[in-house]
This record gives C-alpha cells, sequence and structure tokens, in this order.
C-alpha cells in the first residue's frame, strides 16, 4: 500500500469515527466524555492534514517476519562445551 493508498484509508477511518461519534453525541447529550471524543477526531484529522509529504530520503522500515521457534527439544549436541547461564564453567563450583 502506497502513501497516498494509507493517507486514504486513515481518512475514510476518521471520517467513519466522526460519524460514530455525533451519533454518540445524540444519545449521550453534551457530556465530558463526547466532548472529548469530538476533540479527539478533530485532532486526528488536524494531525492527518499536518503530515505532508514523506521527508526525502526517507526509507520505510523493512517489514519485519514473524519467526517460528519449533517446539521439538534443541538438539544437546548444540549445548555441548556450553557453561550455565551464573553457574561458570562446569569444573567449578557456584558460590
Amino acid at each position: 500500500m502506497g502513501v497516498s493508498e494509507s493517507r486514504a484509508a486513515v481518512a475514510e477511518a476518521v471520517s467513519a469515527l466522526d460519524a460514530a461519534v455525533a451519533t454518540l453525541r445524540l444519545h449521550y447529550g453534551d457530556t465530558l466524555g463526547v466532548r472529548r471524543l469530538v476533540s479527539d477526531v478533530v485532532r486526528l484529522g488536524d494531525d492527518l492534514a499536518e503530515l505532508g509529504d514523506p521527508q526525502p530520503g526517507h526509507r520505510p522500515h523493512p517489514v519485519r517476519q514473524l519467526e517460528i521457534v519449533p517446539d521439538e527439544p534443541y538438539d544437546p549436541s548444540m549445548w555441548a562445551g556450553a557453561e550455565d547461564e551464573g553457574l561458570g564453567a562446569p569444573d567449578r563450583r557456584a558460590p
């Protein structure tokens, strides 16, 4: 999804949120909670309008891939010669 499509999707979501908050205002009236929601929606719209174009030279972060760790036990030979953390070398005693 490109920048313009992302901004359009956010603008559409903010518009839908604005309509939902307006409906809540009809049911709850002009309460503190409703006024805060209205203010938050306005701020979201203002923030979106202030974004402008991405900074020159800005590269989006690479999409992180989910690393699947299998449930099977590791091969015990992988730990051969390793020290137990906090216990020191195998030929010494822990304090």
